[in-house]
């Protein structure tokens, strides 16, 4: 899976202009289709209050917050599948990443049309799920035809595979023609693993994003709930942004002065960090960190890595010659105050080669090559 977020919809239903409030830096924005034709690729800063905390408690000269890359595709339309509004290119890219985040149009505006001409997020989210379906059938169709080719060559190791695989591909078709994603067939990690190399863009998660209006931010509006009851149904996630507010609170200098202008409108995070953490879970991402004099740094691993595998994170080195790493949680620190008093207490674990590292664990590696 992609390292990465796809943000993806319908024509001007707000995604450039969430993508540069995300990322502090513009996109092209426009009212009118297909402004944005190439992704636009976004490294952002992951939120995280521990990082903080630490650097009070561990002083040091520099610090390096964990990261998350977003990619801002061009806008789908009906009949993407089949060429249309350039979609071919823009549906290669979202083949590439490895969450869908799907905005949807939550709000009036006379002064920014919609390309079908009115507001029915029910309507703008099967457009897009019949697209990538109708891309992913495509797909599907080309790998069937392939296989059946190697079936007829004999008994050699493709056909072998090539046959085992047809069933779950019989499965998929028939899914896929419903106009049903192929995330909602219960396939087994390891089925999932011989579909791997297909790259199906509706075996991705999704996380759906409601673009809505001010008035909107603190109670749903009918569209949000429409979102909220298909997001339900798939059981995808689902958030709810306001873009506009996010772009003004993104163009303020200071974090004093986003903090201010949040509690001014009665919230307590911004939207675009509940995208950012949303995403980056989704993605299966954790982070652990170094703390020393030189650097405190928040470091992004795999949910489930082990400490060699993570150690491999900051360099190849580290992984090739792990000996052992010294261990303790963010909490023992902020709890004790420094990490002198985490040894006392006994908190500082040794840990080897077969460690499974923690979301939030502070880390020491020893290493010899």
């Amino acid at each position: 899976m992609g390292l990465n977020c796809g943000i993806v919809g319908l024509p001007n239903v707000g995604k450039s202009t969430l993508f540069s409030a995300l990322t502090s830096a513009p996109a092209e924005a426009a009212n009118y289709p297909f402004c944005t034709i190439d992704p636009n690729v976004g490294v952002v800063n992951v939120p995280d209050d521990r990082l903080r905390k630490i650097t009070e408690l561990i002083p040091t000269k520099k610090v390096i917050p964990a990261i998350v890359e977003f990619v801002d595709i061009a806008g789908l339309v009906a009949g993407a599948s089949k060429g249309e509004g350039l979609g071919n290119r823009f549906l290669s890219h979202i083949r590439e990443v490895g969450v869908i985040v799907h905005i949807v149009r939550c709000f009036d505006d006379p002064d920014v049309v919609h390309v079908s001409g009115s507001i029915d997020p029910q309507r703008d989210i099967e457009i897009i799920h019949t697209e990538l379906a109708l891309a992913d059938l495509e797909t599907v169709q080309k790998r069937r035809d392939k296989n059946q080719k190697a079936i007829r060559t004999g008994k050699t190791e493709a056909a072998k595979l090539a046959a085992a695989q047809e069933p779950l591909l019989e499965q998929l078709y028939d899914t896929l023609q419903e106009g049903k994603p192929a995330r909602s067939l219960d396939f087994s990690p390891e089925q999932q693993k011989t579909l791997r190399d297909l790259h199906l863009i509706t075996m991705k998660p999704q996380l759906y994003v409601c673009n809505v209006d001010e008035e909107a931010i603190l109670q749903d509006n009918i569209y949000m709930e429409q979102v909220r009851k298909i997001a339900a149904e798939e059981g995808s996630e689902v958030l709810s942004i306001c873009g506009k507010l996010e772009a003004e609170i993104s163009s303020l200098e200071s974090e004093e002065e986003r903090l201010e202008f949040l509690e001014s409108a009665g919230l307590q995070e911004s939207g675009m960090n509940r995208l950012i953490h949303t995403g980056y879970q989704m993605l299966g991402l954790r982070t652990f960190f170094t703390a020393g004099p030189d650097e405190d740094r928040a470091w992004t691993f795999n949910a489930g890595d082990t400490a060699p595998k993570t150690a491999g994170v900051i360099h190849t080195d580290f992984e090739r010659g792990f000996i052992k790493a010294e261990v303790y949680h963010c909490d023992d620190l902020f709890e004790l105050g420094s990490e002198q008093k985490v040894r006392e207490a006994g908190r500082l674990r040794i840990e080897g080669k077969e460690y499974v590292v923690q979301d939030g664990d502070v880390m020491h590696f020893k290493f010899n090559v």
